[in-house]
């Protein structure tokens, strides 16, 4: 069964097990997604990218991907909700997860659950399911509640798969920081001294501590950035390459055209054609 919950200040917020059915869901380009696949395994694309989510991993995706469901062997819960419902760059100190969980590369995190996350987070399902059905005045804070319990519990899940303890947790918060600083700042800020710059560290320092966390490095983070921004306009718009250079802020056509053979191996119209075709 499918639960939809809407604020008069248009928040929303949806518990559905068919999102691939749902069109009016998909077309809603201001949802941040968790998609936990329950049993079995499903196979879907996430910015033209393919992956097969296995039982018990968990996805979180944010307003910018785009994605496409492939095949569906089994079942999975998807759980939806846009800024105006809960804003998590508003309450980043309540669940910590902007620039973690949540940001605009496509290289995007997968969380696979223990036996125990996993009874964790269907007792919180289980509570938004009855909380949908107590129609009054405390049931949007409470759906709130309860979703800033799932997305608190994501997040630890998260920071176990980087070993983050409380010693790590201020090192930890600088790569949170950086993440979102370049999400904000790419178009404009393509060096890593200008983000060591607002983080008042040294560009050395800032690799270092990637470094030490397995992560690419900050340079790397902040051109997948942008090589993801391109392929998005690249293709689900129809703006041409040279309006694409400009919105980036490239300084002409043939910096874009070199920065984009340098990150994918081909050339725009090449990897246009081709991903284009694949529809």
């Amino acid at each position: 069964m499918e639960y939809y919950f809407k604020t008069r200040l248009k928040g929303s917020i949806v518990l559905t097990p068919s999102f691939h059915q749902n069109t009016m869901l998909q077309k809603d380009k201001t949802l941040y997604k968790f998609i936990w696949v329950q049993k079995g395994k499903l196979a879907l694309e996430v910015d033209h990218i393919p992956l097969v989510l296995e039982e018990n991993e968990i996805l979180p995706l944010t307003p910018l991907h785009h994605i496409s469901m492939r095949k569906i062997e089994g079942n999975y819960l998807t759980l939806l909700f846009n800024s105006n419902f809960y804003c998590i760059y508003g309450h980043d100190n309540e669940v910590s997860c902007n620039g973690f969980l949540f940001n605009g590369t496509s290289n995007v995190m997968r969380l696979q659950l223990s036996g125990q996350q996993s009874v964790l987070l269907h007792e919180i399902t289980d509570k938004f399911a009855g909380e949908y059905n107590i129609k009054d005045n405390l049931q949007e804070e409470m759906l709130r509640i309860l979703l800033k319990r799932f997305i608190i519990t994501c997040t630890r899940i998260a920071r176990e798969k980087f070993s983050i303890n409380t010693e790590k947790e201020k090192s930890f918060d600088m790569i949170r920081q950086f993440y979102v600083l370049v999400d904000n700042h790419f178009r404009e800020k393509k060096r890593v001294q200008d983000y060591a710059d607002m983080l008042h560290r040294s560009p050395k320092t800032l690799t270092n501590l990637f470094s030490a966390y397995q992560l690419p490095s900050p340079l790397r983070i902040i051109h997948q950035r942008l090589e993801a921004e391109a392929k998005r306009l690249l293709l689900y718009t129809s703006k041409n390459a040279k309006e694409i250079a400009d919105i980036l802020g490239f300084e002409d056509l043939s910096a874009f055209s070199r920065f984009f053979k340098n990150m994918t191996g081909e050339s725009i119209s090449t990897y246009r054609k081709r991903e284009n075709g694949r529809n």
